[in-house]
């Protein structure tokens, strides 16, 4: 009993001994699962450092063949830990479930017929003698009893030594192939290093060459460096270049200041470069790049001197202007040379074709939106080229004679090729106003003004001295610098402009400027007439037709009736003295000469005036301080008031009266002229000296058509207001309703006479 209590003993602790190795092994095995998982993740960190090393080709493959052998080392490792778990794992966890169990039952079953032995034999002592059949049957259990127990005890005896030497085979074998798998392991593991051992020691030697060679480098750049500190560097003296024709597409590039549209106008250093024939911007080199210029054949680039900060160049675009600042003088010219070098390379690749696919079109200034749709443009576009090209003279353009110009000069009234409307844009608008031909919409004022000049009419004017000079017209091949140089001259500078003598019709005809107090102030009675040659038709009441247009007999100009209309709302002053200005053989000022060419209605006139440097808004102070626009609504003409506008005339200025143009037009009843007024932002709620606004003068004068005009404009303004910063540029029905007035005026003006037809009826 001792012996197998102390067996008993022996086999429980070799249970509990082999449960925790067999637990100790597993714990080794996920471990070593995850040391190879970060061990992988690892050489692929390897590999990628490798693959952005791909410039230099020692680091890209000594990283690659390192990365290479160490993931054979986990495919290695891997290998060892599914040994292990065959060799360690399975074989001692199948001992311990197969024979230890056996051993346990074998255990119980011996304990159990121990039992049953004990309590026979106690049965079999308690047994009385005078009791033969329980002593029998108790010596018969006995022995049964007996006889069962010592073939247990065997059994048990038996398992207990089988167990003994299996347990010593099992352990040793299972330990031995762990062991077999780590010389496996290692052994592998000796072969791969060795056979990249010669390659180790060949980039060991390389790195040692590598140090010498830092080394060398650094003392060599730390003289460089000492040279450089003892070296003057106060003059710039960087070599800057461009290429038109550089691989990337990208012309040049570089580090400049923007200035920024806000109110602030602040500078801002952006990364600026010229590709594509676009001008682009990046704030960050990561950013999309932003567009400034979205075609360079539409714009020009000049020096800026007239800021306080040096080295500044604007490049000027059909819709915008953008201000930038180099930081030297040479990057200046190196900028402003690669952007007009880039604009003729533009010009000679696309050629005529950029004209076709002109995606928007230009500004212009002081015209009503219109509501078409884009076919209606097109087709009011192609009209319009149409009708201007037939004019003499529009059908080359007007600074080069490149042939079938689609853009012109809505102020100057001449046609200009593509490249030529670009310079004129960068001239600003306050010398001309280009517009498309084919890609704008035209309001009909605008195009009796185009058909009224033309070409030839202002080159006589602006090219009059050309020969005499000895400058040479640039011809539609000469380079865009030539051509700039040219129209800046003449147009800007005006150099080519000889003074003409005054028109005959002003000089020799003896024409009489009636003054205001008696042109406007009639109240009843006959009208005299306002030309010296009419006086004798002074007791006809004659009625004024609106400011639309009529045709003269040769069609070639238009005919406004100028007369006054008996229902003006002034008395005469009688006690007054007229005060008015005779035309006398002396040549004439410029203003003076614009101001009686726009009451004759003779816009080439009016245009050499302007060309002489009259001023647009002079003022005749000897007839109650009127303006050249105001004359034009009293010549009745409302080309002429259109023309003067776009050249920058005021259309509020007011004379000693207090009356604008809005107010003599109202008193005219020149619905057309009312309407032009409204559309280019005239002031409907100016008074007079009498306290008086235009629309009291209408409703007054009973002339429902200016009564309509007026109250509808002040409700879209009104209209306007009310939805604040955000709202609608204006009602649809207002802008249909004044587009209609103005097609009337231009083309039907017997239409708008309506007033004057019901006045001459009473």
């Amino acid at each position: 009993r001792a012996a197998l209590e102390e067996v008993e003993g022996d086999v429980t602790e070799l249970e509990l001994k082999l449960d925790k190795l067999v637990k100790l092994c597993i714990s080794m095995i996920d471990t070593g699962k995850a040391f190879c998982t970060a061990n992988k993740q690892f050489m692929n960190g390897i590999r990628d450092l490798a693959q952005y090393s791909c410039r230099d080709v020692l680091v890209e493959t000594s990283l690659t063949k390192f990365s290479d052998t160490l993931q054979e080392m986990i495919n290695y490792h891997n290998i060892l830990f599914d040994q292990t778990q065959r060799s360690i794992k399975a074989q001692l966890q199948t001992f311990v479930k197969d024979d230890i169990r056996k051993f346990k039952d074998a255990k119980k079953q011996f304990e159990k017929v121990s039992e049953e032995k004990e309590n026979a034999l106690v049965k079999n002592a308690q047994v009385q003698r005078n009791k033969q059949h329980e002593v029998e049957e108790a010596t018969n259990i006995l022995t049964a009893t007996r006889k069962c127990f010592r073939h247990i005890a065997l059994d048990y005896v038996l398992q207990i030594n089988v167990l003994q030497s299996k347990r010593r085979a099992e352990i040793l074998k299972s330990m031995l192939s762990f062991m077999y798998a780590h010389l496996a392991f290692f052994h592998q593991g000796y072969d791969l290093f060795s056979e990249l051992e010669p390659y180790m020691k060949d980039l060991g030697a390389q790195l040692d060459q590598l140090a010498v060679d830092a080394a060398k480098e650094k003392r060599d750049m730390e003289q460089k460096h000492s040279t450089i500190q003892q070296k003057d560097y106060s003059s710039d003296d960087t070599k800057l270049e461009y290429n038109v024709d550089a691989a990337n597409g990208i012309v040049m590039e570089g580090y400049l200041f923007k200035r920024a549209s806000n109110a602030f106008k602040t500078w801002n250093r952006r990364w600026f470069s010229i590709q594509n024939n676009q001008l682009v911007y990046q704030k960050k080199f990561k950013d999309n790049p932003t567009v400034v210029v979205e075609d360079l054949r539409l714009c020009t680039v000049k020096h800026c001197e007239d800021i306080e900060r040096r080295f500044c160049f604007e490049v000027v675009s059909p819709t915008k202007s953008c201000m930038l600042q180099a930081d030297s003088e040479k990057l200046r010219q190196a900028w402003i040379k690669a952007v007009q070098t880039s604009i003729a390379t533009a010009y000679r690749e696309k050629g005529d074709e950029s004209e076709k696919q002109e995606k928007k079109s230009s500004p212009s200034t002081g015209s009503l939106e219109s509501g078409s749709e884009t076919k209606e443009k097109l087709l009011k576009g192609e009209s319009a080229l149409q009708r201007v090209q037939c004019i003499p003279g529009n059908a080359a353009c007007c600074d080069c004679g490149l042939a079938d110009p689609r853009w012109a000069s809505i102020n100057l009234g001449i046609t200009l090729c593509i490249e030529c409307s670009g310079i004129h844009r960068s001239l600003g608008v306050h010398f001309s106003k280009v517009r498309s031909l084919t890609l704008d919409s035209w309001e009909p004022e605008l195009l009796k003004l185009m058909c009224e000049l033309g070409n030839d009419v202002i080159n006589r004017i602006y090219e009059a001295k050309l020969e005499k000079v000895g400058v040479k017209k640039p011809q539609p091949g000469s380079q865009r610098q030539e051509k700039e140089a040219y129209i800046r001259a003449k147009y800007v500078e005006r150099k080519f402009v000889e003074k003409q003598p005054a028109s005959v019709s002003l000089l020799e005809s003896g024409t009489k400027v009636l003054p205001q107090s008696q042109e406007e102030k009639r109240h009843s009675g006959p009208e005299k007439s306002l030309l010296a040659g009419e006086q004798g038709a002074a007791s006809q009441k004659v009625q004024s037709s609106d400011s639309g247009i009529q045709q003269s007999a040769d069609d070639s100009r238009e005919h406004l009736a100028s007369t006054i209309s008996a229902n003006s709302l002034y008395e005469p002053e009688v006690d007054k003295q007229e005060s008015s200005v005779f035309c006398d053989s002396k040549q004439p000022s410029p203003g003076l000469q614009l101001y009686r060419a726009a009451f004759e209605k003779n816009l080439p006139d009016m245009a050499e005036a302007l060309a002489h440097g009259a001023e647009v808004n002079w003022v005749n102070v000897e007839e109650n301080k009127a303006t050249p626009l105001i004359q034009a609504v009293r010549g009745g003409s409302l080309v002429t008031c259109e023309f003067l506008l776009q050249n920058g005339a005021n259309v509020n200025i007011r004379d000693m009266k207090g009356r604008g143009p809005l107010h003599h037009a109202t008193v005219l009843g020149h619905t057309g002229q009312v309407c032009l007024f409204l559309k280019r932002g005239a002031n409907q709620h100016a008074t007079d000296e009498d306290g008086k606004d235009p629309l009291s003068i209408a409703v007054e004068a009973a002339n429902a058509d200016i009564v309509t005009l007026l109250r509808l404009a002040r409700m879209n303004e009104e209209m306007r207001e009310s939805e604040g910063l955000y709202g609608q540029p204006g009602d649809e029905i207002y802008q249909d309703i004044f587009r209609d007035f103005s097609q009337m005026a231009s083309n039907n003006p017997e239409k708008l006479n309506r007033f004057q037809q019901s006045d001459s009826q009473k």
